[in-house]
């Protein structure tokens, strides 16, 4: 077989493929917000968040960010993104509840996030919103699930919505539009690797 031949084959090849995704690309006429949905137990789900907070903000778009139980460390992500007056940032969190230890406490900043993620999820003006750690809150039954669900389908027709965080409901999954489960392969956690700067922090 000579190198061209070799190389028409390639060129067939990828014009298959080119017009399997271009008829794809073709069928997604529909020009409207998503709900996305991160979970697992492997890392990654609120970086990807911040990854489309970037992505969101880099076409003009308003976002904002709760977070759900963290809020008992700084982290990079916060010091940095804090630093745009177009993304309202809010750190509603007490920490891990086996650091609080305190149920009714982590009730009360749960519903407290909520209801600020409520009235985010209700105004048109921004296109996008992150809850992170969502996920933990309504496993934890700290947040109703019925009134999450009731929110999230009634936002606003081009708002984006993110939710993270470990253990995502059945009924939050079967209404997201794009879902990610995180699997953990390896994490240096694991070999006694702390949280680093940059990484986790």
């Amino acid at each position: 077989m000579t190198d061209e031949s070799a190389q028409e084959r390639h060129r067939r090849r990828m014009q298959r493929q080119k017009e399997l995704v271009d008829a794809r690309i073709a069928r997604a006429d529909q020009d409207c917000g998503v709900l996305i949905v991160n979970t697992g137990n492997g890392k990654g789900k609120s970086s990807s968040a911040f990854g489309m907070v970037a992505r969101a903000m880099g076409h003009g778009m308003k976002v904002a960010v709760v977070q759900f139980i963290k809020g008992s460390f700084a982290t990079g992500e916060e010091a940095f993104f804090r630093r745009f007056p177009e993304l309202e940032y809010h750190v509603m969190g007490e920490g891990f509840t086996w650091e609080t230890q305190d149920a009714e406490a982590d009730r009360r900043a749960a519903m407290a996030a909520w209801e600020k993620a409520a009235a985010f999820l209700a105004d048109p003006a921004f296109g996008m919103v992150v809850m992170d750690e969502l996920n933990i809150a309504l496993k934890l039954r700290l947040v109703p699930l019925d009134v999450v669900l009731d929110a999230l389908q009634n936002r606003p027709i081009h708002q984006h919505a993110v939710v993270t965080g470990r253990a995502a409901p059945a009924e939050l999954i079967e209404i997201a539009d794009t879902v990610t489960e995180m699997r953990p392969l390896k994490h240096a956690f694991d070999a006694g690797i702390m949280a680093q700067k940059g990484v986790e922090l």
